[in-house]
């Protein structure tokens, strides 16, 4: 079998070798995807976000234990910080989700974020499009904690959570408009902490203040849990099992979903081709090390040589 067949088969070495080659932008593996797309479309994708210490880990662990209950099978994409010696992701995450590691319906994979401050990458969107096609039920994506500029899960995954936990000002974080915005759903984890009720009365008031945006739409539930105990987890599957009702509870608002999700796809793929072959080639060129030269003489600010080497790529990519 070739590797496109082995993957939707379900053969775990022909996946976790894809996505290796992926995660090392290794130009055969773009191919192999190319013939996966088709098989692609069925997973269901659950994002879950928040700020580094909220339990994101612990609570997707105990997701999937209760979704391996429920007989259905599961992907894991742990977004790590990347090494900055090794370029690798520091796996933390699924050193966590270990007593799942011999279930062979679940498969977890830890990803490097690459520097990429939104939460995901390239390489992580099309890890999700492999597990979607080697027949997951569930992907869920745990992207590295980096507060609000993580808002990059949402267009990735149907329903997407924001973690919080009690007393580390992650409420007040919450409440900024760029976070509130992307959330399906609020959990509010550790809620044995003092300040749990203060922070649910926060964010119910805000959404409350914006109520316009969720009139005849998605009202984001606030949900309290203690992941490390089990408790709450049951109810924030069931609201993720209402949302995705409710994504597809008419043809219109299915069909919207699903142009908007490719349309994101295309233009990020887009931009990650531009920049890699555009910087690339500039890099290699001669007129690069020149300007760097004369960066480091002094001789030219770094400002000016980025303005000249830019826009005359431009105008000769226009030729």
């Amino acid at each position: 079998m070739g590797i496109a067949e082995k993957i939707i088969s379900g053969e775990i070495r022909a996946v976790a070798r894809l996505i290796r080659d992926i995660d090392d932008n290794i130009p055969e593996a773009r191919e192999v995807l190319k013939d996966l797309y088709p098989y692609t479309g069925k997973a269901y994708v659950v994002g879950i976000t928040g700020a580094p210490g909220v339990g994101k880990s612990t609570l997707v662990d105990q997701m999937v234990a209760h979704l391996r209950k429920a007989k259905k099978t599961v992907g894991v994409l742990a977004v790590d910080p990347t090494s900055p010696f090794s370029g690798g992701a520091i796996l933390g995450d699924r050193i966590r989700m270990q007593r799942h590691s011999m279930d062979e319906g679940v498969f977890i994979r830890s990803m490097a974020t690459r520097g990429y401050f939104g939460g995901l990458t390239q390489s992580t969107r099309s890890a999700i499009d492999v597990m979607d096609a080697m027949g997951k039920d569930y992907i869920i994506v745990e992207t590295v904690g980096v507060g609000q500029d993580e808002i990059d899960i949402v267009r990735s995954a149907h329903t997407t959570i924001i973690t919080l936990v009690p007393g580390m000002g992650d409420d007040i974080q919450a409440l900024k408009a760029g976070i509130l915005e992307v959330g399906d759903i609020f959990v509010i984890n550790k809620a044995d902490r003092e300040g749990a009720d203060r922070t649910v009365s926060d964010i119910r008031l805000m959404i409350e203040m914006d109520e316009k945006r969720y009139k005849n739409g998605w009202k984001p539930p606030i949900l309290t849990a203690q992941a490390v105990f089990d408790k709450g987890i049951k109810e924030i599957l069931d609201e993720i099992e209402k949302h995705g009702k409710y994504l597809t509870s008419s043809p219109e608002r299915k069909s919207m979903f699903q142009h908007e999700k490719a349309r994101n796809d295309l233009v990020e793929m887009i931009k990650d081709r531009i920049v890699s072959d555009v910087l690339a080639d500039i890099i290699h060129s001669g007129e690069f090390e020149r300007a760097l030269q004369l960066i480091v003489e002094r001789k030219i600010d770094p400002y000016t040589a980025c303005d000249n080497i830019v826009l005359k790529k431009l105008k000769s990519g226009y030729k």
